[in-house]
């Protein structure tokens, strides 16, 4: 299990080890969102809680400010076959990561080793042809996507078409429908992964909370697969981080501020808003309205210059998600938390359980 009372110089990452039965890990999302258990963790006096998602309204209080990141996943794997000589032949794997430009994305590529510079794939029975531009690393290329624009045809409505949700890879069934791996209050396209947090409001909850007067309120990061790479050094501080696109409007940044003014709480739902929230802070705590990229990095020793409470899901062993988790409650509450969750059988990952940290 986790260790505990190191300084943040210290930190390996093996100290965020722990043992998970995958019969835990969560293999289809609920079919009632808010019916998924609910783990409160009050940091004032270290208690623990079990409840279900749909009582996290009584732990939020009028005035405070739920962010939400309402990024939507694309259906960005698709399958295709490398055309050589006119013919199709070697099967092919891609998953849109980023946009680099209208048609120019950021991809990773199965397998790499085939698919060289001008290198052409087609998918979808020649419906959307990629050629390969550049070759980032071993796995990742820029390529440049083809079709017909006829009859209002995009991209995004081509994988509608033909693309399936990339989920990630200790989910191993397939999903039936890719609503269920959407938040209700999705907006901008953009993500390879779902902001999961989000997964267990349903618009009812939401509308429950609005009438408590509570704020609700958008920013947006877009989620990249780094999300679930594991790290991969002894070390965390020689880490570093993928880089994701985030925005937070004019609009969002004023109510927060004025939370945080009139001495409410802003609580973060998920890791990805609060890397977003905390991205937009200035060392005086006050967030601004700004669109850039973000490699934020948050672990144990990390002061929070926004962020006052989280939802969140439980997460892999050895993730950046769980030493954010640690760098909010503590690490050896967490190490409790965690052990607690799994002798009570919570659901782990994408489609399990949550927790608030308040």
């Amino acid at each position: 299990m986790i260790k505990n009372d190191l300084k943040p110089t210290d930190l390996k990452t093996s100290d965020f080890n722990f043992d998970l039965p995958q019969e835990l890990i969560a293999q289809h999302p609920y079919q009632k969102r808010d019916s998924a258990r609910l783990m409160v963790l009050d940091r004032s006096n270290q208690s623990i809680e079990h409840k279900v998602f749909s009582d996290v309204i009584d732990y939020l209080n009028p005035g405070d400010t739920l962010v939400i990141n309402d990024s939507k996943v694309i259906p960005a794997r698709i399958y295709g076959r490398k055309i050589v000589d006119g013919e199709e032949s070697a099967n092919c794997e891609f998953v849109l990561l980023r946009q680099k430009s209208l048609d120019t994305w950021e991809t990773l590529v199965k397998p790499g080793r085939r698919l060289k510079e001008r290198a052409v794939v087609s998918f979808g029975d020649g419906i959307l042809t990629a050629t390969v531009k550049e070759i980032v690393d071993d796995g990742n290329r820029i390529v440049e996507f083809s079709y017909d624009r006829s009859n209002g045809k995009t991209l995004y409505s081509i994988l509608d078409e033909i693309g399936k949700m990339p989920l990630p890879p200790y989910i191993v069934e397939e999903l039936q429908n890719n609503d269920d791996y959407q938040t209700v209050y999705a907006r901008e396209l953009g993500s390879a992964a779902a902001p999961t947090a989000g997964l267990h409001f349903t618009p009812e909850l939401l509308e429950k909370i609005k009438e408590k007067g509570i704020n609700v309120v958008p920013v947006m990061l877009h989620v990249g697969l780094g999300t679930f790479r594991p790290v991969k050094v002894d070390s965390i501080t020689e880490h570093v981080m993928h880089s994701e696109f985030f925005s937070v409007s004019e609009e969002s940044a004023k109510i927060i501020n004025e939370t945080k003014k009139n001495g409410k709480r802003v609580i973060a739902v998920g890791t990805t808003s609060c890397r977003t929230l905390e991205s937009a802070t200035d060392e005086n705590g006050i967030i601004k309205a700004m669109e850039d990229d973000t490699g934020i990095f948050i672990y144990p020793g990390y002061k929070f210059k926004m962020v006052d409470a989280l939802i969140t899901n439980f997460h892999l062993p050895e993730s950046t998600l769980i030493m954010l988790v640690s760098a909010l409650a503590g690490k050896e509450y967490v190490a409790k938390a965690y052990a607690e969750a799994i002798d009570n059988k919570y659901k782990f990952f994408s489609f399990g359980d949550a927790m608030l940290i308040k």
